[in-house]
């Protein structure tokens, strides 16, 4: 629903906490005042830019959190649980609690209970405030990424990740390789295996910390763990014993020949990925709406990064660039160049229509 069915069916203490909240003239003892004057101001040109540019990094995070969730209706703990993920480098003791930022938004005209019986005691964000929240959010951002000029040499991928995965099923197929007591594959058939594929990557050395962006992350390359993952998560592989196998659903797509949708490879990295960065699908979105042209990566990392969660040893600009952008590139949907200024990334055509909201889960 929209924000002015939403109005209709709000009792009239919430009314008047809006209307006292945005200082609105009109009689408060009148429900129908109550709502065309809060129509009229949230409706306002200027309402959702002064907004955005009054919020909090923290309370920007949350609506961002909102705004991306497929769901229609929110209960109270997971409001809260929002809040909670959203305000991550807020001082201690300076958000106010996480009760206290749900209450700002019902109060401020973003958050209304259900209006049926069953959605009573859950919570709604009114469509037509997420689509003027996304558009001016878009512009937000924008304004702090800079534009650069065409590189002269640049590096994209296209389709070669979904047809490198038959090459990693046909090599697997053809050597039957063994695995460690570790479950991993021994560096010789690594290293074969990175000989047999388009795009090959430096095996990993010993030390440094490897959990969070998938199982087999903690053995291969980034590249290669989302190729593993994904044909492990699709049954086209199995680990017998100490041997990696192809199943006989990986015969079938070696038999057909034909390569696997991106998309789907798409949809299962944002899935991988997601316990490290929650709000994945909403990054992959503003980096489309700030990087339809050249871009420097220093200046995504400053429109964006504020959005991302450290994880770990990784901060918010390592996890934009080598663990996003990174796996974009691998992914198809960025091309990535080096200019004198440092290093400028640009979206594909397939990269856009891959971000566009309908198309991410939540």
């Amino acid at each position: 629903m929209n924000l002015a069915d939403m109005l209709t069916y709000a009792d009239i203490g919430q009314l008047t906490a809006i209307a006292g909240r945005y200082q609105c003239d009109c009689k408060r003892n009148s429900k129908h005042d109550l709502i065309q004057s809060i129509l009229i101001t949230l409706g306002s040109r200027d309402f959702m830019e002064s907004h955005i540019r009054s919020c909090t990094p923290e309370e920007l995070r949350f609506l961002n959190t909102l705004l991306f969730d497929e769901r229609s209706h929110f209960s109270l703990e997971d409001l809260l649980a929002a809040a909670r993920q959203a305000s991550f480098d807020a001082p201690a003791g300076k958000t106010g609690g996480y009760r206290e930022m749900v209450s700002r938004f019902k109060s401020g005209g973003w958050l209304f209970s259900g209006a049926s019986q069953q959605s009573k005691y859950l919570f709604q964000v009114p469509e037509d405030l997420k689509n003027r929240f996304r558009e001016r959010m878009g512009e937000y951002i924008k304004e702090k990424v800079s534009g650069s000029c065409e590189p002269a040499m640049y590096r994209g991928e296209g389709d070669l990740l979904a047809e490198d995965l038959l090459l990693f099923l046909r090599y697997v197929k053809e050597n039957n390789p063994e695995l460690n007591q570790e479950g991993a594959l021994y560096k010789r058939y690594q290293q074969g295996l990175m000989n047999a594929l388009q795009i090959p990557e430096p095996l990993l050395g010993k030390g440094g910390w490897r959990f969070g962006y998938g199982r087999a992350c903690e053995h291969y390359p980034p590249r290669l763990a989302l190729l593993y993952d994904y044909a492990r998560h699709r049954r086209f592989i199995a680990e017998e014993g100490y041997r990696l196998q192809v199943t006989l659903a990986g015969e079938a797509l070696l038999a057909e020949g034909k390569s696997e949708r991106l998309m789907q490879i798409f949809l299962f990295w944002l899935k991988l990925y997601k316990g490290a960065v929650p709000n994945l699908p909403s990054i992959v979105y503003w980096i489309s709406k700030s990087a339809g042209e050249w871009v420097t990566v220093s200046s995504l990392v400053e429109g964006i990064g504020w959005l991302i969660k450290p994880f770990y040893y990784d901060d918010a600009a390592s996890i934009l660039e080598q663990r996003i952008l990174r796996m974009m590139l691998h992914l198809g949907m960025i091309r990535l160049g080096e200019t004198p200024g440092g290093p400028v990334v640009m979206m594909t055509p397939w990269g856009m229509e891959a971000a566009t909201p309908r198309r991410l889960p939540k």
